[in-house]
C-alpha cells in the first residue's frame, strides 16, 4: 500500500486491536502477578514461576507461527486472516484468566495463561507483521508504528482510568481485575472488525527463484545477521528494564515511597500520560536526526528518570505525579522506534536473501519482548522474595526495602544505559535504507519481468 493511502483514519483503524492487547498486557505484568498471589491466594513464588514458565513456551512458539504467517497465502493477504483468527481466541481465553473461579489453583493458573498467551502471539504477531508490511518508506513507517504505539498506550490509559471511574474498582482489586476484563472483551473484537474491515493489505514482492523455503535454518540466520542481532539486544534488555518497573511499580511506591494505592494507580495514570504525549516527540525527532539516535537519546533520559524518581520525596504526590509523567515521555520511544527499525531490516534481509521474511522477523522481535516481560514478574518476585519481602506485610525490613530498590531503579538504570550504547552502533541508517530500497526496487522489477516471461 502506498504512502499516499495511509491516511490517519486508516492508520487509526490498523492500530484499534492494539488498544485491547495493551489493555490486557499491563495487567498481565503489574496487576494478575499481585492479584493470582494476594486475593487467589497462591504463593508469591509460585506465581512468578507460572508467568516465567508459560511465557518462555510461549516464545517457542512465535517462529513456528511466524513461518506459517509467511507461508500464508490468501486473498484477505498473509497477516490478515490470522488477526481474524487469534482474536476469537484471545477473547475467551482472557476472560478465564480474568474471571478465574473460587479457589483457582496453579494448573488453572497456568492453563488460562496457556490459552491466553497462544491467542495473545497470534493477534501481536499478525499486526506486527502487517504494520512491517504497510509501507516501505523509512520515516511513513515510523509514523505507522507510532500510531501503533499511540494505541497501545491509549489502551493502558484507559484500563488504567477504570479506578477513577469505577469507585468500587479502587479498594475492591476483584472488582478492578473484572472491570478490566469487561473493557477488553468489549474492545478487542470491536478493534479487530475495524482493522480487517478498513485496512488492505499489500501483496507480498515476487519471490526470487531457487530461494530457500523459510525454516529453522532462516530463523537462525536471521539471529546471526548484525543489525538484527543489535535491535534484539535492545529490544531484550529495555524490555526487560521496563518490565522489571512493571512488575514491581506497586510495591515500590506503596512500600519505599509511602503512597496510597489510589495515589499509586495516579502515579501510574500520570506515567503513561507522560509516555503518549512522548510519541509525537520521538517522531519529530527521528525525522530530524535517525531513529537510532532518537532511541538512544530516550534510553539516556529513561535511566535519568529513574535515578530522579529514587531521590524524590516520599508521598508529595502532585510532585510525584509531574516526576512520573516526565519520566512517561521516554517509554513510548523504544517500542516503535525498535519495531520501525526491525521492518527497516527486513528489507536488508530480504536484499541479501531474495527472501520475504516479514513473519518470523516479527517472531523474533515478539520473543525479544516476551521473554522481557517473562523475566520481569519472573525473576524480580523470586529475587525479592529472596530478600525477604512480604507482599501482605504492614512493614518491611530495611534489607527487603533495599531491594526493591535495587531491583525497580538502579538495575533497570544500568541496563538503559547499557541499550542507549548498543542502539548508537546501529548502521542501518536513513541513507543506507535509501540504497537498499532502490536495490529491491530494481530486483522486483526483473523478478517481474521474468515471471511474466516464464
Amino acid at each position: 500500500m502506498p504512502p499516499a493511502s495511509l491516511s490517519s483514519g486508516r492508520l487509526a483503524a490498523f492500530a484499534s486491536p492494539s488498544i485491547a492487547l495493551a489493555a490486557m498486557g499491563l495487567p498481565l505484568v503489574i496487576y494478575l502477578p499481585t492479584f493470582y498471589s494476594t486475593v487467589v491466594g497462591l504463593p508469591l513464588a509460585a506465581v512468578g514461576l507460572a508467568f516465567l514458565v508459560v511465557r518462555l513456551l510461549d516464545i517457542g512458539l512465535d517462529p513456528i507461527l511466524g513461518a506459517l504467517m509467511d507461508h500464508t497465502r490468501s486473498r484477505w493477504g498473509r497477516f490478515r486472516p490470522w488477526l481474524a483468527l487469534g482474536a476469537p481466541i484471545l477473547t475467551i481465553s482472557a476472560g478465564a484468566l480474568f474471571i478465574p473461579p473460587e479457589g483457582a489453583s496453579f494448573a488453572y493458573l497456568v492453563a488460562a495463561l496457556l490459552a491466553t498467551y497462544l491467542g495473545y502471539s497470534i493477534c501481536y504477531l499478525a499486526q506486527l507483521s502487517w504494520g512491517a508490511a504497510l509501507s516501505a518508506d523509512y520515516n511513513t513507517r515510523s509514523k505507522i508504528f507510532a500510531w501503533w504505539q499511540g494505541a497501545n498506550l491509549s489502551g493502558v490509559i484507559l484500563v488504567l482510568a477504570i479506578p477513577a471511574l469505577l469507585p468500587a474498582a479502587r479498594n475492591d482489586p476483584t472488582f478492578a481485575v473484572h472491570a478490566m476484563a469487561g473493557f477488553i472483551l468489549a474492545t478487542l473484537p470491536l478493534g479487530a472488525l475495524l482493522a480487517l474491515a478498513l485496512v488492505r493489505e499489500p501483496p507480498p514482492p515476487p519471490p526470487a527463484s531457487g530461494r530457500p523455503r523459510v525454516g529453522l535454518k532462516a530463523y537462525v540466520r536471521l539471529l546471526l545477521k548484525p543489525t538484527i542481532r543489535r535491535l534484539l539486544a535492545t529490544d531484550l534488555l529495555i524490555g526487560a528494564a521496563v518490565g522489571m518497573n512493571g512488575a514491581l511499580f506497586f510495591f515500590y511506591f506503596l512500600t519505599v515511597k509511602q503512597f496510597a494505592m489510589a495515589d499509586v494507580t495516579l502515579l501510574l495514570f500520570s506515567n503513561m500520560i507522560g509516555s503518549l504525549c512522548g510519541t509525537p516527540i520521538w517522531g519529530w525527532l527521528t525525522s530530524r536526526i535517525g531513529k537510532h539516535r532518537a532511541a538512544a537519546v530516550a534510553f539516556v533520559g529513561y535511566a535519568v528518570s529513574l535515578a530522579v524518581i529514587d531521590i524524590m520525596p516520599a508521598g508529595v504526590v502532585a510532585l510525584g505525579a509531574l516526576i512520573l509523567f516526565l519520566a512517561g515521555l521516554t517509554l513510548s520511544a523504544g517500542p516503535f522506534l525498535l519495531r520501525s527499525m526491525m521492518a527497516d531490516a527486513g528489507d536488508e534481509d530480504r536484499l541479501e536473501d531474495g527472501v520475504d521474511r516479514t513473519g518470523l522477523l516479527s517472531a523474533l522481535f515478539s520473543g525479544t519482548n516476551k521473554l522481557g516481560s517473562a523475566l520481569a514478574p519472573g525473576v524480580t518476585f523470586i529475587a525479592l522474595q529472596a530478600f525477604g519481602f512480604e507482599p501482605t506485610a504492614a512493614v518491611q525490613p530495611g534489607q527487603a526495602l533495599l531491594g526493591l530498590r535495587l531491583l525497580y531503579v538502579w538495575s533497570p538504570l544500568i541496563l538503559g544505559l547499557g541499550c542507549a550504547l548498543m542502539i548508537l552502533k546501529h548502521t542501518l541508517t536513513p541513507a543506507r535504507h535509501a540504497e537498499i530500497q532502490q536495490a529491491l526496487a530494481a530486483k522486483d522489477a526483473l523478478a517481474l519481468q521474468e515471471s511474466g516471461a516464464s
